[in-house]
């Protein structure tokens, strides 16, 4: 299943039933789990570990050193988990001294052109559309859906379950379980849809809905809100999960769009 005309380093750890295409390059210090498939013209870098079941497209570039001035040569790597897809021409660079890799979890789709810097750690089940780029150091928790064409500033986080319209320029972190759009990014509802599908019961989309009416639809300071959410509703784990995220964010949270008459809860 490896083709004669495959470029291979002798030092690449590839599984036994690993299909690898003409044109090829996989450098030393590579693993490849098991049912991997290699498309033509594909390149491979030095630190990279791909998991099993995974579908690579042609053009894909992966563990290229990092577009980073603060890179020195330190040995870092590209982890990219099972059963995820990469599409035609994505890059992902490994990582620096910051985190020491470049992490995407299992179950992705990465579509074509989607570039993927230094220091990212991607979730799982998460989908990138065409053309999303992600600055180094981002942060994608699982589940997350981002529209093509879209931009992620640097450092920024993006919680789980959060579904993001396409070509927008993210520079907030994004909470989860919401909906996003409009430019600047603002909140435009909970993501009924994906957590309904994802099994989650009516009772805990409600529970999702009153915290972000208070966060976001009332009009109060954020502070505030998370005074409000904790006195008045009831300590659950989405409850901590919003909380937490929103307490720890660093670039602080989008808000709700103030061209919107809609109310959204």
């Amino acid at each position: 299943m490896i083709s004669p005309l495959a470029q291979i380093h002798p030092g690449a750890r590839i599984a036994e039933n690993v299909r690898v295409d003409a044109f090829s390059v996989i450098e030393d210090n590579v693993t490849i789990g098991e049912g991997t498939h290699v498309m033509p013209n594909v390149t491979i870098f030095s630190g990279t570990t791909i998991g099993k079941g995974c579908i690579i497209f042609p053009g894909a570039v992966l563990g290229a050193i990092p577009q980073d001035l603060k890179f020195v040569g330190e040995e870092t790597t590209v982890e990219i988990g099972d059963n995820t897809t990469i599409r035609e021409c994505v890059t992902i660079n490994r990582g620096t001294k910051d985190r020491w890799k470049t992490k995407v979890g299992s179950n992705c789709l990465l579509m074509a052109y989607v570039h993927i810097a230094h220091d990212c750690f991607v979730g799982n089940h998460v989908i990138l559309a065409n053309a999303v780029q992600l600055a180094g150091h981002v942060t994608i928790d699982d589940y997350a859906i981002l529209g093509g064409l879209s931009g992620v500033h640097q450092f920024i986080h993006i919680g789980a379950h959060v579904y993001i319209a396409g070509q927008i320029l993210i520079r907030k972190d994004v909470p989860p379980y919401v909906r996003a759009a409009r430019d600047p990014l603002a909140y435009v509802g909970i993501n009924n849809v994906g957590l309904t599908r994802r099994g989650y019961a009516k009772e805990v989309i409600d529970e999702i809905s009153a915290i972000y009416h208070i966060l976001f639809v009332q009009g109060h300071t954020t502070s505030k809100a998370i005074e409000i959410i904790n006195e008045t509703l009831a300590d659950t784990e989405v409850k901590r999960d919003i909380i937490g995220f929103v307490e720890n964010s660093k670039a602080g949270i989008i808000k709700r769009s103030v061209k919107s008459g809609l109310d959204d809860y």
